[in-house]
């Protein structure tokens, strides 16, 4: 894999024990949002694993519904890199479903899980969808597949890949992260400040160590 990443410009801010940050949820829920705030307020590199796999799909003329028209070793190559960058590399915010699990164990990570969610912890589905033809400018029959078919098709993948067929396992399983925001009831700007709070980050720029 040649992952393209977005560069923010400045010099990069250092935080106290954290290396890279991988920014995870399903779709929807505002983690590309977070990730890019994140990226231009830190001046930390961007992955963005969403659009990588759109390039791949088109790539391999497939629509991104025909999840198991991606060959395995697309997946597989993929995470692998992932873990391989959260290991060696610095100053990376990394955006993708699995990112936070493939980070499980890695140190100096700071793994963030994004949720869309009412105060009952039930997915607000419909909001999801609606963001969706929001910023896709797509219609809702089309959002509606994005998020309801290629998420599970997704899952039933990665279930079989890395959990052993578990028809419980899920990568939005809170215990993976180190932080859980809930967008629903937080605009934009609301979860951007929890998440730079929780790193500890300020203007003085502290050292890693």
């Amino acid at each position: 894999f040649i992952f393209d990443f977005l560069i923010s410009m400045g010099q990069p801010v250092n935080l106290s024990g954290i290396r890279n940050i991988t920014v995870s949820g399903r779709i929807g829920s505002g983690t590309t949002t977070l990730a890019l705030g994140l990226s231009k307020t830190l001046g930390w590199k961007l992955l963005e694993g969403g659009a990588l796999f759109e390039k791949i799909h088109n790539d391999l003329k497939v629509s991104e519904l025909e999840v198991n028209s991606r060959p395995d070793n697309f997946d597989i190559e993929y995470e692998e890199r992932v873990k391989k960058m959260l290991s060696t590399e610095t100053y990376n915010i990394i955006q993708s479903h699995l990112a936070g699990f493939d980070a499980l164990g890695i140190k100096g990570v700071f793994k963030i899980l994004i949720v869309c969610e009412d105060s009952e912890g039930n997915d607000k589905t419909e909001i999801r969808i609606d963001r969706l033809v929001n910023r896709r400018r797509i219609s809702v029959e089309e959002a509606k597949e994005e998020v309801l078919v290629r998420e599970l098709r997704n899952l039933e993948k990665w279930r079989r890949l890395y959990a052993n067929n578990d028809p419980d396992w899920v990568y939005w399983d809170r215990k993976y992260y180190d932080l859980v925001i809930n967008t629903y009831p937080h605009n934009q700007g609301e979860t951007l400040k929890i998440a730079l709070k929780k790193i500890g980050y300020s203007r003085t720029k502290s050292t890693i160590r």
